[in-house]
């Protein structure tokens, strides 16, 4: 479920919430990234109590021993497993997001083995059996982390905070930042249109008992949305836009500003909620941040959420964030004149406006599905509606 509409609760994170490494190292996450727990194990992380390094006790006459601290918890057994439901999902997650032999590993062969189960995190060696050859330069060990709570105190953004120079300039930093994070999965830009597709199969099937909601959905399906999904993947494909690791739901709830930092001028500001991250279009990560300027989801009376298309990034707003987003790479652009570098914000103008479409599309697809599986209470049809309307109005803007 989207963490947005979740009121306080936790959403189901996926494999690329946690973070996986090749080899003996680990993919680290980017400064402001945060790290989640993953609800893999069904085990509760311990809280981290005052564990205080033991004292020696000094000699006379002597100076007295320096404070040592406790020692290390012994490594657990080289054959010790994690438990059934924390080694399935392992074994798919890599399946589903490694290259290459992992892609036609049976569950039999994958093997995984616990390296250290601490207080707040947990660590896995997932690899390829010897008998198992790589087809390419896939690894053939990876570890598997996964994250404790993040204990840093701090509060999410409101959304009317996202249009603040100073907290879009650094939003646009993280999100460069995460952009360049080369991490060990399928690059292979498929999550966005493959999962439009899924979620559109399965709204063609999907039948209300209520009157009202399948007047909305009758509503929605007037659009021959099949038809706008074909136009909207050709202008998209026709669309320059590098494929990079996104977060792919950076919005004001997906944003915490930490405590005690709220009148620095940077590094205030941390990503969470990595459950729909995977490799994707840049355009994408982008022009759906923009489009949630427009959608308040703090309102209290039903259909849960506001939505102001005014609020929308104005043409000065996204080129600040854009010229934000391109100064984290100095390598790419420090040997541009002004004038290549006004005609590359350009070009980004027009990819994360034409992106945006999608992320309307998109989100408007998934509410539609949310309506029928969600035990939520949220206007998952009026917010499917408002995101449709959105994408209209983008279209006649954008002239396509």
């Amino acid at each position: 479920m989207k963490t947005k509409f979740c009121n306080g609760g936790e959403a189901e994170p996926s494999p690329l919430g946690l973070l996986l490494g090749c080899g003996s190292g680990s993919a680290t996450p980017a400064p402001g990234v945060g790290q989640q727990r993953d609800a893999a194990s069904d085990l509760e992380p311990k809280q981290l109590g005052a564990r205080q390094p033991r004292l020696a006790l000094p000699a006379p006459p002597p100076p007295p021993l320096p404070l040592l601290p406790p020692p290390p918890p012994p490594p657990p057994p080289a054959d010790e497993q994690p438990e059934p439901r924390t080694r399935r999902r392992a074994y798919l997650w890599c399946k589903e997001f490694l290259p290459g032999a992992w892609r036609g590993l049976r569950e039999d062969q994958f093997h995984i083995s616990v390296i250290r189960g601490g207080l707040s995190n947990m660590l896995f060696q997932c690899s390829l059996p010897d008998a198992v050859a790589t087809v390419g330069d896939e690894p053939r060990k990876v570890l598997l982390r996964l994250y404790g709570a993040i204990l840093k105190m701090s509060r999410r953004l409101d959304t009317q905070e996202l249009s603040l120079p100073a907290i879009s300039a650094e939003i646009a930093e993280k999100m460069a930042t995460f952009h360049g994070m080369k991490m060990p999965f399928n690059k292979e830009p498929k999550w966005l249109f493959g999962t439009m597709e899924k979620y559109l199969n399965q709204v063609l099937r999907i039948k209300f008992t209520g009157e009202t909601k399948m007047k909305q959905l009758h509503r929605l399906l007037s659009y021959n949305l099949p038809l706008e999904l074909k136009n909207l993947r050709s202008l998209l494909e026709s669309t320059p836009s590098p494929v990079v690791f996104c977060h792919n739901d950076c919005q004001e709830g997906n944003i915490l500003l930490l405590e005690g930092r709220e009148k620095s001028e940077n590094q205030k500001l941390m990503l969470i909620d990595f459950e729909y991250s995977s490799y994707n279009y840049r355009g994408f990560d982008i022009g759906n941040h923009f489009c949630e300027w427009m959608y308040d989801y703090t309102y209290e009376k039903y259909p849960f959420f506001r939505a102001d298309t005014l609020r929308f990034p104005t043409r000065r707003q996204q080129l600040h964030f854009i010229s934000s987003y391109l100064a984290a790479f100095p390598s790419e652009s420090e040997n541009l004149s002004n004038e290549e570098k006004a005609a590359m914000e350009e070009e980004m103008l027009m990819e994360v406006n034409r992106f945006a479409l999608a992320s309307h599309f998109f989100w408007g697809l998934w509410s539609i599905v949310q309506a029928k599986i969600s035990s939520i209470e949220f206007g998952y049809m009026e917010y499917a509606q408002a995101r449709f309307d959105a994408y209209f109005d983008q279209k006649r803007k954008l002239g396509v």
